[in-house]
């Protein structure tokens, strides 16, 4: 009786094992599928925004004019500066962001700008936000005083609008690295507002370490 019930015992311990081992290979099965169709859905994804990029790419560079020394030097330049600044700004729209690239590189090659300067220069001062305004009031992208408009603009410029933003940017850098003879460090203190102190300068020159480097 004895080792009736103790065969007994180890047929259910056996049956137990069994149907453990089964169930868990039910539910790897089940998680491998889970994990094939997750990876299947992102790979799909990650194809058609590749393409996506590739498309827009290809559309800049036809739009980018004499600023690029070639059609290769568009597709470097653009390609780099685009992954860096969609890390930076996620939050604006991909067709704005490289028109703002686009545009920065056209207005700083015309004004004898070095490109990477500009980029950090609109990290600092607005975060790449198109409609940005300061306690002072300054507006857009690079932070334009609306008084520039009669120095060197007309009265019923948007500087809102990026390329306008950028063009009197640029233009205003310009003129202060004439002031301080290529001086960087004082021109941008005096774009800033803070001429002989340095915080101003070494936020930009820390936006073009981390981020903008060349």
């Amino acid at each position: 009786m004895k080792l009736k019930r103790a065969n007994n015992i180890i047929k259910r311990f056996l049956l137990s094992v069994v149907f453990v081992s089964i169930f868990n290979a039910e539910l790897a099965f089940t998680e491998l599928n889970k994990t094939n169709e997750i990876v299947s859905k992102n790979s799909t994804k990650q194809a058609h925004l590749d393409a996506d990029f590739k498309q827009k790419l290809i559309q800049t560079i036809k739009r980018a004019d004499e600023s690029f020394y070639d059609e290769f030097d568009a597709k470097v330049w653009l390609f780099e500066q685009a992954k860096r600044l969609e890390k930076v700004a996620p939050h604006i729209p991909e067709n704005e962001r490289w028109e703002i690239l686009r545009l920065v590189h056209k207005e700083s090659k015309k004004f004898d700008l070095e490109p990477m300067l500009v980029l950090a220069l609109i990290n600092v001062e607005s975060a790449f936000d198109q409609y940005a305004i300061s306690s002072a009031g300054a507006l857009g992208l690079m932070q334009i005083m609306p008084f520039w408009k009669k120095e060197i603009g007309h009265p019923d410029d948007n500087l809102n609008d990026i390329h306008t933003n950028i063009k009197y940017g640029c233009a205003i850098l310009s003129l202060y690295l004439k002031k301080e003879k290529q001086d960087t460090t004082m021109a941008l203190g005096r774009y800033n507002g803070s001429r002989g102190q340095y915080w101003y300068p070494q936020r930009i020159y820390k936006a073009m370490r981390k981020v903008w480097r060349r």
